[in-house]
């Protein structure tokens, strides 16, 4: 006999309101004819941790001058970072997104060769893509050339391609547009999940005042709802809520923060340098802020913490239960960060951040982009950057790169998509096909309109 539905019973609830949970709330009330969902975040409003204007790169990842992605790994960047375009493109609203021009610069004989190598096997892909030399890039970035020895090579790939986009600005866009399409939609603020079982045929969470207590199962439940299908968006949070109902408990967090410098005035696009494949870090490179052209941003920054988010303290509980630390998370941890060229490159970015040393050390990385660059020019931005998790296999005791999606029953958790905010469409569209087969059809999505607005449309 099928339970008889209430107010505080859904058929879909979404854990989390960043730019990942917002995007599949959008497609789900445009796209389908499920409609009794429900939103819930632990904060007032949308996109406050990692999705935040301050807390993320601001950049749409297309795979072309990301160097450390391979043809493959950028096809599918490059089709998942297109649906965000797509929808940017269509909103027509300034206060999303920006557009510059973009470049990945190689400094030297060799990098010149290995970044010539890599437009032969990749301007397929990207017909935009051009490879320019000095002379064109000290037209489209002058402080890039200037101070630089005259013998020094320079080569660069560039195009005008360069998405800037306020992933604040775009989560709120979603739940509005969520909104318009689906008036059985709600949304629960200052709402921290306490709690989550399964029960047959479906999930009881438990929620809680945000101030009270700590953590998931820590705190007193305010409310339960029930809800058919469970997906959680919650970052590293995630992982601790999947172990808790049994799932990847083979995997534990390296929780990894990224911070930034600023500089007036010194470029008028973005400049990437070449990355390192070894590490899943980016390399130092500059870019306009989404609003404001004359702040450039230099960074990011990575070092290690126990946090699940950046500046709360209070997160420190949730990463020791999502790392575990027993015997396996530690001894991959330990192996991971024991490796020479991660060890040092941890090392070096956690001294960036110091007061007095940091700047002296980073204006070293920041001059490979801007030579004549001064020290008074740059200045630490305080209070900015966000948490990436960094998946760690405890089995094989390596850092397991891309994307972190666990799937249970009736249940989906999506850890750290890749390559972030630039995938939210893709991964929520992932998650719109994987919800349908949950509910056996019951369902319709109507996936040619998905694909004519996101993913065909020229």
């Amino acid at each position: 006999m099928p339970r008889i539905m209430t107010d505080t019973d859904y058929d879909l609830a979404i854990i989390g309101g960043g730019v990942t949970g917002t995007a599949l709330l959008y497609l789900l009330s445009r796209y389908t004819t499920l409609k009794k969902i429900v939103l819930i975040e632990k904060y007032n409003n949308v996109a406050t941790v990692n999705s935040a204007r301050t807390h993320n790169s601001q950049t749409l990842h297309f795979g072309d001058i990301e160097t450390n992605y391979t043809l493959e790994k950028s096809r599918k960047v490059a089709k998942a970072a297109n649906m965000v375009k797509l929808y940017l493109e269509s909103e027509k609203n300034p206060k999303l997104f920006s557009k510059y021009n973009k470049m990945v610069l190689a400094i030297g004989s060799e990098q010149s060769f290995e970044l010539r190598k890599r437009y032969e096997e990749f301007h397929e892909l990207f017909p935009n893509l051009k490879i320019i030399n000095k002379k064109s890039i000290g037209e489209l970035e002058p402080m890039v050339v200037k101070g630089r020895p005259e013998q020094q090579e320079l080569l660069a790939l560039s195009t005008d391609e360069g998405y800037t986009v306020d992933f604040e600005n775009l989560s709120h866009s979603f739940l509005e547009n969520a909104r318009k399409h689906n008036p059985y939609l709600q949304t629960l603020f200052k709402s921290k999940m306490r709690s989550l079982k399964w029960s047959s045929d479906h999930y009881s969470i438990g929620i809680g005042d945000i101030g009270i207590g700590i953590g998931i199962g820590i705190g007193k439940i305010s409310k339960t709802i029930t809800a058919r299908v469970v997906v959680v968006c919650t970052g590293g949070n995630a992982l601790m809520m999947a172990q808790k109902l049994g799932y990847g408990r083979h995997l534990s967090l390296l929780s990894v923060a990224g911070s930034f410098y600023w500089a007036q005035n010194v470029l008028n696009g973005k400049v990437y340098t070449l990355q390192n494949r070894k590490l899943p870090f980016a390399a130092i490179h500059g870019d306009p802020e989404v609003h404001n052209k004359t702040q450039i941003r230099f960074g990011p920054t990575a070092k290690a913490i126990p946090f699940l988010e950046r500046y709360n303290w209070s997160s420190f509980f949730d990463y020791v239960k999502s790392c575990g630390l027993n015997f396996s998370s530690l001894r991959a941890l330990f192996e991971i960060l024991s490796d020479k060229v991660i060890f040092i490159y941890i090392l070096r970015n956690t001294l960036y951040d110091l007061p007095f040393i940091g700047k002296r050390l980073f204006i070293r990385e920041a001059r490979k982009i801007i030579p004549t660059l001064k020290l008074e020019q740059l200045n630490f931005a305080k209070g900015m950057g966000g948490t990436r998790p960094q998946i760690v296999n405890t089995l094989t005791r390596k850092l397991e790169l891309g994307e972190a999606k666990i799937v249970g029953q009736n249940i989906i958790f999506n850890i750290t998509p890749s390559p972030g905010a630039s995938s939210c469409l893709n991964n929520a569209y992932v998650d719109t096909l994987k919800i349908m087969e949950f509910f056996k059809d019951e369902f319709a999505c109507d996936k040619d309109a998905i694909k004519k607005d996101l993913i065909d449309r020229n």
